[in-house]
């Protein structure tokens, strides 16, 4: 295929993200998941569970500045920038594709470009996720690692409680943000099209 019809979306640094970022979050969720269940020991002991959680969290955390300090040295950056007009109809718009304009003919309402990486659905969902849940994962990570630096009582309730709930529900959001991102990806000119764009860093249109 021809340079015309590929943009270089995914340059080698965020590939490098979205590949360390991809397995520790996967690792996350099986490990969270397995500390959660209510079984002290499976097929591998509960402690084995909770250094693997421990360490992949670390690992996500750190990959998570190369993120932050990507996105503000590269023109990446840019994909990120939300428009005030038409704030909610274009996501609406985009909803209404997904749901049903998809499935009968309809053409993309906003197509990739050079200049738009994320149709208007896809931008607020992203972020929400890596500024809003992501970091409050991380930081309740932290506080779940580190309990004495949290505060004993909120509003006379327990810290631990409030930080230990959090990190769950901000874990399961992101279990299901990573479901329907598979299943995004999976819409294109091919069910691996995306996935291979991720990997060689270009996208076909």
């Amino acid at each position: 295929m021809s340079s015309e019809n590929k943009i270089y979306f995914y340059p080698l640094w965020l590939r490098i993200w979205h590949g360390i970022n991809a397995l520790g979050i996967i690792l996350l969720i099986i490990t969270g998941i397995s500390m959660n269940s209510g079984f002290e020991e499976s097929v591998i002991s509960f402690k084995l569970i909770i250094t693997v959680h421990n360490y992949a969290g670390v690992i996500v955390s750190l990959n998570y500045l190369l993120f932050l300090i990507g996105n503000m040295v590269t023109s990446n950056k840019k994909f990120y920038i939300v428009k005030p007009k038409n704030f909610l109809k274009r996501p609406m718009k985009q909803a209404y594709y997904y749901a049903w304009g998809m499935f009968h003919g309809m053409k993309a309402p906003y197509p990739l470009s050079e200049k738009r990486k994320f149709n208007p659905l896809q931008k607020y969902t992203y972020l929400i996720v890596m500024y809003i849940i992501v970091p409050l994962v991380i930081v309740s990570g932290i506080g779940l690692m580190f309990p004495e630096l949290i505060f004993n009582k909120i509003y006379n309730i327990s810290g631990v409680l409030i930080t230990a709930v959090t990190h769950s529900a901000m874990g399961f959001f992101i279990s299901i943000f990573l479901i329907i991102h598979l299943y995004i990806a999976s819409i294109g000119k091919s069910p691996l099209d995306n996935f291979r764009s991720i990997v060689n860093g270009w996208h076909h249109v």
